[in-house]
């Protein structure tokens, strides 16, 4: 592996240390840093850049997206993995359109993680399989739908995709990372755009159904 320099930008400790420990044991990566927060990382990064940084989305103060969005204009040679457990399609796109080159789910094997730092250095965009699915799943809507449905937010077309599953307010609040009053007033704003008053006549007017 002929990276010279790799960062970690993660505010938990203990992943940090591990993820720094392991990459050291299983790579000649010279030189590894370290960050718990973005506003640090952007800092010592703009002025010297790495050849892969880790970024993981949430962090105190900037978070790991708009992090990604401002190396990316300065130096857009460096590579980024979003290593988080954020799995929902919003905030997949939102890292990629930022610019980060690779999408890893904190679950993977640590030495699948080192394959894919690898694999990126290689020139390629290793991504979680279940990120891929995400992916694919999300395109494979948009060709199933209508002017309706693409006129939504992109958090809107996902509230009305779990709808389409079957799932209820509460378990789209746990599967998003949302409080279930962010759900319900997502969804009363589509019911509003489309001018419906029910899932059914959503689902039916946008395509899902």
């Amino acid at each position: 592996m002929g990276i010279c320099s790799l960062a970690i930008i993660e505010d938990d400790d203990k992943i940090c240390n591990y993820l720094a420990e392991q990459i050291g044991l299983h790579t000649n990566i010279a030189d590894v840093f370290t960050f718990s927060d973005g506003e640090s990382a952007l800092t010592k990064l703009t002025k010297q850049p790495v050849d892969i940084a880790l970024f993981d989305v949430q962090l105190p103060g900037i978070n790991g997206i708009e992090c990604v969005r401002k190396l990316k204009i300065i130096h857009p040679r460096m590579q980024i993995m979003m290593l988080t457990v954020y799995d929902d399609t919003d905030t997949i796109f939102s890292a990629l359109k930022a610019g980060a080159n690779s999408y890893i789910l904190k679950s993977t094997p640590p030495e699948k993680i080192i394959e894919a730092i690898d694999e990126l250095h290689s020139g390629g965009s290793p991504i979680s399989s279940q990120i891929a699915r995400k992916v694919i799943e999300a395109f494979t809507v948009k060709e199933k739908t209508n002017e309706y449905f693409q006129e939504l937010s992109r958090r809107e077309q996902e509230m009305l995709e779990q709808l389409s599953k079957g799932f209820r307010y509460k378990e789209i609040a746990d599967k998003l990372f949302l409080s279930v009053e962010t759900v319900r007033t997502h969804i009363r704003n589509v019911y509003e755009k489309l001018q419906v008053n029910s899932r059914i006549e959503a689902l039916k007017k946008t395509g899902l159904l």
